[in-house]
């Protein structure tokens, strides 16, 4: 198949787009507007395949869309662009309206105008989504499944609910052979390092304080991202049109674990600590909790196992083992974030 992946450049679009090239015949057209998360240094190894190709392209033009499946003719769509920093959304939720939202119409328009006309019968159309739409779980409760009532509590979680049912009313009122998978929380390579993990551990390795929130006990399921990108190829190609399917990783763990367990793996993997660091989980800082904080997410994944076979492969001590691994063996990636230069060269670029 020749599919259309938005946001390829971003983290799990990046792992996906990686995935895709090097471990099947696919052929990938990724489109990324390349904002502040999008980051081709992710993609530097499989840039130059033949079955590669990038178009810098905002999904909220719809001019922009419509050109896009006229010159690339795909057989699906896997979209993922989206904005999806929970802090960032409650500070300006608007940018999160316009893309999740507005963008995800305008591309829903040019599939539907695309399947319309020249698309290839087993045309689909892939939509990725966050547990974060069914809203807080009780410590004691059920994990979601694909039947969970939506109760999103943030700006950025009540987009991508938006998002999920516009994706299912074109299905319903236009025919468009739409899928929608609820991921639980990703980690691993490549992750922008506002998120937890990356925060942490490139924190810790600056002598930084390592800011939890509240106190420390929420509760999250992790999902290994390249874990995730074996989902999704799965989905797209044996999923039944007009279903949902919750992707997680049978992890959970509280928040405060999760730190803990990456200043342990620093202390074995990275022994000579910063100076004046005399142990990595000295860093820790209780902070005050951000508004509206769930306090626990939990993805029941039976279904992709019972329907489609697939299960993850790494649970989360091997899972996070090779993320704090990765992120010491790749300082000059996560060095060019943090100084700017993954942005300044390619503005320059442009200039």
């Amino acid at each position: 198949m020749k599919i259309i992946v938005t946001g390829g450049a971003g983290f799990i679009g990046s792992a996906l787009v990686r995935h895709l090239v090097a471990d099947t015949p696919h052929e990938v057209v990724n489109v990324d507007l390349l904002t502040y998360a999008g980051n081709p240094d992710s993609l530097a190894e499989i840039a130059a395949s033949g079955r590669y190709r990038f178009e810098q392209a905002d999904i909220r033009d719809g001019d922009a869309m419509h050109r896009l499946f006229r010159t690339h003719r795909p057989d699906a769509v896997i979209h993922l662009a989206a904005e999806s920093h929970v802090d960032r959304s409650i500070d300006g939720p608007a940018e999160f309206v316009h893309t999740n939202l507005v963008g995800t119409y305008q591309l829903l328009e040019a599939a539907r105008a695309w399947r319309a006309t020249d698309a290839p019968s087993g045309f689909r159309f892939l939509h990725v989504s966050t547990d974060e739409v069914y809203g807080d779980l009780p410590m004691d409760g059920e994990p979601f499944r694909e039947d969970t009532p939506y109760a999103p509590s943030s700006p950025y979680a009540a987009t991508k609910a938006g998002s999920d049912h516009l994706v299912r009313a074109w299905g319903r009122t236009f025919g468009l052979p739409v899928l929608v998978t609820n991921c639980s929380n990703n980690y691993g390579p490549c992750q922008f390092p506002e998120k937890l993990i990356p925060h942490m551990i490139l924190n810790a390795l600056q002598a930084k304080p390592l800011p939890v929130y509240g106190d420390g006990a929420q509760v999250r399921d992790w999902l290994y991202v390249e874990d995730h990108a074996r989902a999704l190829v799965r989905v797209l190609e044996a999923g039944t049109p007009g279903e949902t399917y919750n992707i997680g990783g049978w992890n959970e763990a509280r928040n405060l674990e999760v730190v803990h367990g990456i200043c342990d793996l620093l202390e074995e993997l990275q022994p000579e600590r910063p100076t004046g660091v005399a142990r990595y989980r000295d860093l820790v800082t209780f902070v005050t909790d951000r508004p509206g904080h769930d306090r626990r997410y939990a993805i029941d994944a039976r279904k992709m196992h019972q329907e489609l076979g697939w299960k993850p492969r790494e649970d989360f001590a091997s899972g996070l083992r090779k993320t704090v691994s990765w992120y010491l063996e790749h300082r000059d990636w996560w060095q060019r974030v943090l100084d700017g230069r993954y942005r300044l060269e390619r503005l320059g670029a442009a200039s």
